[in-house]
């Protein structure tokens, strides 16, 4: 399925509208990563750990808008917008939602 985050897809004109789909993923983030991530801090660097949590979330509710786009009878979803936000006590979960429409091309 084509996602992208323009209005329009290259050579690929749009027949139908069918609606805005979303994929959601939380991840907590666990005391080790905590610690680690906070060492980085002090000594400087990136955190792998972190990154890939990222990453994973980000793959999970892309995915998990792909499967709703595709429940709907679509084969690309256009205008996707990625958002990062931390929740709960001391911030310790990562969630990463998205958004788009669903389309037929």
């Amino acid at each position: 399925m084509l996602m992208s985050t323009t209005t329009a897809l290259d050579g690929k004109p749009i027949s139908r509208y069918i609606g805005i789909v979303t994929g959601e993923a939380i991840i907590g983030a666990n005391v080790f990563r905590d610690m680690f991530a906070a060492v980085r801090d002090i000594v400087g660097g990136r955190s792998a750990t972190y990154e890939r949590a990222l990453a994973e979330a980000r793959e999970v509710a892309l995915g998990e808008m792909q499967k709703r786009a595709e429940a709907l009878g679509a084969n690309a979803v256009v205008g996707v917008d990625l958002d990062y936000e931390v929740l709960g006590q001391n911030n310790g979960m990562l969630m990463v939602s998205c958004s788009g429409t669903a389309v037929i091309c």
